[in-house]
């Protein structure tokens, strides 16, 4: 139900505009505590290295999904000069932190 309620956010949020979507939780299962941080490590390579990560696991589109430019499949070359990492825990406690390149 969260990555329903995610991916509707982003969608209205976004409102036209097709950024690239990725998450990490695919591939580490979910971290609990520690998932904020490591997603936030991972926004920063990403900016790093230029290139988005695939969301793994995610095959096709479904309707909560079908607005959004989700990466899946392969990591893709992408100019990030800001990016956004969303943690959104149980019990209310929600972040975001915005990153921008340094250079």
């Amino acid at each position: 139900m969260n990555d329903t309620a995610e991916a509707a956010v982003l969608g209205r949020v976004l409102a036209g505009r097709h950024p690239p979507v990725t998450s990490a939780k695919g591939v580490l299962g979910h971290t609990m505590g520690a998932a904020g941080a490591i997603e936030a490590a991972l926004t920063v390579l990403a900016i790093q290295h230029q290139l988005v990560p695939p969301t793994a696991n995610f095959t096709r589109p479904g309707p909560d999904t079908r607005d959004l430019d989700v990466v899946a499949g392969a990591a893709r070359p992408h100019r990030i000069e800001l990016a956004v990492s969303n943690s959104f825990g149980f019990g209310g406690q929600n972040t975001a932190l915005a990153f921008r390149s340094a250079t």
